[in-house]
């Protein structure tokens, strides 16, 4: 079993809408702002070799919305989805199993692309089954007033459509070592996979802690629909971290991949943070 890194690009984002109610003043210094406020941050998925499967966890933005839909977001950066997987080997063909964490267009985007004709959608992994689960979907398909600008139809509904979407429920397991693990304080069910790796846990954090520094319980995402649930899963999850040795991998740092937690003066704190090759 291999555990491979898939960056996917960079974009930019508020960091008052990063950061919540936590002040500039502290966050700042952690991913600094540029005179827009606005702060970089990855698109960098997870790709799990495990037997015969070939999981590729989220796949970033994509590349099929307009112009001015990707100049509110400042793409920027060498990678993508494809030019990362030929660089480990890998093309699209060989994907058999595409994991959606939750299907906010950052997370799913790269999961549909224009048909030949740009007459219509299709999913890019022609030969992949793509997981999510009944109460994210219909949450999404039928979106609140506050996320519907993150839940884009063409991102998603193509897949259902092609007759290879899979719903997936808490507790699962995908293949042998893939745990499912529901949190509902960012998005409705929200997926998190914690997976078994060479004799730990890795966690995807997903937007449950987008970046390290999120690590704290009360750096909640201005995004999320319910922040003091936010507050509680992540205490939980961390405290878990924590207690058992697993290893964390951030979605959205632009400067950390993967950390651990010790216990500081504070309270739970990051012991040290490296890539994942390190581990």
């Amino acid at each position: 079993m291999k555990l491979h890194t898939v960056d996917t690009g960079l974009f930019k984002l508020d960091g008052g809408a990063m950061f919540g109610v936590v002040p500039k003043t502290m966050w700042n210094k952690v991913n600094p702002a540029d005179e827009n406020n606005m702060c970089t941050w990855a698109m960098r998925c997870l790709l799990v070799e495990d037997g015969n499967r070939l999981v590729l966890i989220d796949t970033g933005i994509g590349d099929k919305q307009s112009e001015k839909f990707f100049s509110h977001y400042y793409l920027h950066g060498d990678a993508s989805l494809d030019r990362s997987l030929r660089k480990l080997g890998f093309a699209r063909e060989d994907i058999t199993d595409v994991f959606l964490t939750h299907l906010h267009f950052d997370h799913c985007g790269g999961a549909v692309e224009f048909t030949p004709q740009k007459d219509g959608y299709r999913p890019v992994f022609k030969n992949a089954v793509y997981h999510s689960n009944d109460a994210h979907w219909q949450w999404a398909a039928n979106p609140n007033p506050r996320e519907k600008a993150s839940f884009l139809k063409e991102n998603f509904s193509p897949l259902l459509e092609s007759g290879r979407v899979n719903f997936l429920n808490n507790g699962d397991k995908l293949g042998e070592h893939i745990e499912v693990h529901f949190v509902h304080g960012h998005t409705e069910s929200q997926m998190l996979p914690l997976i078994g790796y060479k004799g730990r846990k890795v966690l995807f954090c997903a937007d449950l802690a987008p970046s390290a520094p999120h690590i704290r319980p009360s750096w909640v995402l201005a995004y999320d629909i319910r922040p003091l649930d936010s507050m509680r899963e992540r205490e939980e999850y961390m405290t878990r971290a924590l207690n058992e040795n697993w290893v964390l991998f951030f979605e959205h740092d632009a400067f950390n991949e993967c950390a651990t937690l010790k216990m500081g003066e504070r309270g739970i704190e990051i012991e040290r943070t490296f890539t994942l090759d390190e581990l």
